[in-house]
């Protein structure tokens, strides 16, 4: 695929915008280190490094022009940059998309900061660091896999990606900014809509610097105003309510978004100006529905697992991210659980602007979950996940594990699934959890009852998941009258190349293909205890090869054949 001049240019973080910032992609200094001693030798200081790669993308990618794909236990990044004349007397913030998975930050060889965990986002001021001229960035990422001590998701832990493991992502993997703010500025923009009221409560943190500080807010709708409010900061967190004068309601396939504009200013003066959107929309669920704005809704989703063949954990362009929305929907599904790793923001901005309903997954395979000590790796990556997503009125609930299986005898740690639970509810009140999807439900705290099975005969599947609720595992979880879906099923093999698979024995015609599909697809359409499902998956990855799609995203069959199996109306919808 043709990429830009400068790839993924767009804004990465489209809830906060900014209209002063320098996107850093592009060619950077690189250099592997995988006896992680460049920190002894001081490579932060280095005037260059041995190789060359192209930011955002991993190594182990095409895009970045590295393509290696062995173990990297370190590498290292250099760039040079240089801050505009007009940022005089702003303070200066490098922003990290994305760097997988234990960042070291320099700038000028003086280290400004840490971060640990491959999915979140993270920034420091290094206005201080900077000279007047001369001014380069060095980034040391650790990466090990087999560690048992970090998130990895469906990253391969043996050498060659095998079963429903792929190729791994090291380092840097989404966009890298600057950007010039006031010292006293905005941090993030919390939405808490009201459908009933027509309104939104916007809770906006602020830096330290603020008290004193007025906060205006501007709401439009297509561009007209249809609301407004301000306040004077007493503390870090102002909590603003704006009135709409129209209402206009988020929901499945129309993405109808209210834009912000907030800022903040000082005796006059304005210091910070950034742009946001908001959603006004409720989430709900009942004894067996799943409701949006008060409405049933059949969540008709399908696993996405975010790879592509070119840039791996990252998209090639903006423009792919949305067209594996607009795909999906040609299929006929209303969302996706977007498996196993955490999106980049961008892909969630598609999905806001379009009404697709995600399910927001942490990629927890890599982690001892019947440890838990364990919480320390994982606990604070997921926070951060919540914080940053919060906000998308796409996301409609939570996934913070996935098949936490028993392993070498050891039970899953019920304390480690359940206060993790607990956690995203006290951040979150406002959507459902899923304690850990597929299997070993902790207990009556999960928000949603959901199993996975993969059985490929229409007659057998029928019987088990057409009627009622089916309880897998039994001697390890109960059914507690919470909503109920089977959140992976079919994952059926078609255009096999050598190596690939699915689930059961591959239909030996379309045909075949076509009402194996539907068969397993109806049962869970016409009981009228299934609130959704969630079909493995949309593409292929690799050797894993039953998506609806091939890995580069050309359709198997006439996208209309199963959209018209997946719209048809759900038993539950009545």
């Amino acid at each position: 695929m043709k990429i830009a001049t400068q790839p993924r240019p767009e804004y990465p973080r489209p809830q906060l915008q900014r209209k002063r910032w320098i996107n850093l992609n592009g060619k950077w200094s690189f250099e592997k280190d995988n006896a992680c001693i460049g920190l002894d030798l001081k490579y932060q200081e280095r005037d260059r490094l041995s190789g060359e790669i192209i930011v955002p993308f991993c190594p182990e990618s095409k895009l970045s022009g590295v393509g290696s794909t062995e173990f990297m236990y370190g590498v290292w990044y250099r760039k040079d940059f240089r801050i505009p004349k007009d940022w005089a007397g702003s303070r200066v913030v490098l922003n990290f998309g994305a760097v997988d998975y234990h960042a070291y930050v320099f700038v000028n060889g003086k280290r400004v900061g840490e971060h640990v965990g491959g999915y979140t986002p993270f920034c420091f001021d290094i206005t201080d660091y900077l000279k007047e001229s001369g001014n380069y960035i060095s980034l040391f990422a650790r990466d090990d896999t087999r560690s048992g001590n970090q998130a990895v998701g469906k990253q391969c832990m043996g050498f060659y990606s095998s079963g429903c493991s792929y190729t791994r992502t090291t380092g840097i993997w989404q966009t890298v900014w600057l950007e010039a703010v006031s010292p006293c500025h905005v941090v993030s923009v919390k939405p808490y809509p009201d459908i009933e009221k027509c309104a939104v409560s916007l809770d906006v943190k602020l830096s330290k610097y603020s008290v004193g500080c007025k906060i205006n807010v501007k709401a439009s709708y297509e561009g007209k105003k249809v609301g407004s409010s301000h306040t004077v900061v007493n503390s870090m967190s102002s909590m603003i309510p704006v009135k709409l004068s129209e209402k206009h309601l988020w929901e499945p396939g129309a993405g109808r978004l209210y834009d912000l504009e907030i800022t903040v200013s000082e005796n006059g003066k304005v210091l910070d100006r950034v742009y946001s959107y908001f959603g006004l929309r409720s989430v709900a669920i009942t004894d067996k529905k799943f409701l949006i704005n008060g409405k049933s809704v059949f969540g008709r989703w399908v696993l996405d697992q975010g790879f592509y063949p070119d840039g791996i954990y990252t998209a090639p362009t903006d423009e792919a991210l949305k067209a594996d929305i607009l795909n999906s929907m040609k299929l006929g599904f209303n969302g996706a659980r977007l498996h196993q790793k955490v999106f980049e923001p961008r892909f969630l901005y598609h999905a806001d602007k379009l009404g697709y309903l995600c399910w927001d997954e942490y990629g927890n395979w890599g982690i001892k979950t019947w440890d838990i000590s364990q919480i320390e790796r994982y606990l604070p990556e997921w926070m951060e996940t919540v914080e940053r997503d919060f906000a998308h009125p796409c996301i409609i609930g939570w996934c913070p594990f996935n098949e936490t299986w028993d392993n070498e005898g050891r039970r899953q740690s019920d304390a480690l699934i359940n206060l993790v639970y607990k956690v995203t509810k006290q951040m979150d009140p406002t959507r459902p959890v899923i304690d850990t999807s597929g299997n070993f439900h902790v207990g009556a705290d999960t928000d949603i009852y959901d199993i996975h099975d993969y059985d490929q005969d229409v007659e057998s599947y029928t019987k088990r998941i057409g009627k009622g609720v089916f309880e897998t595992f039994k001697d390890r979880q109960r059914w507690h009258g919470q909503p109920f879906f089977v959140s992976e099923y079919g994952g059926i093999a078609w255009s096999l190349s050598s190596g690939g698979w699915g689930y059961g024995n591959a239909p030996k015609t379309k045909e075949e293909f076509i009402e194996r599909y539907r068969g397993l697809t109806k049962a869970m359409l016409d009981n009228p205890d299934c609130c959704a499902f969630c079909y493995t998956q949309l593409t292929d990855v690799e050797q894993e090869q039953n998506g609806l799609m091939t890995y580069d995203r050309k359709f198997k069959f006439e996208p209309e054949i199963f959209y018209e199996i997946n719209t048809q109306k759900a038993a539950i919808e009545d």
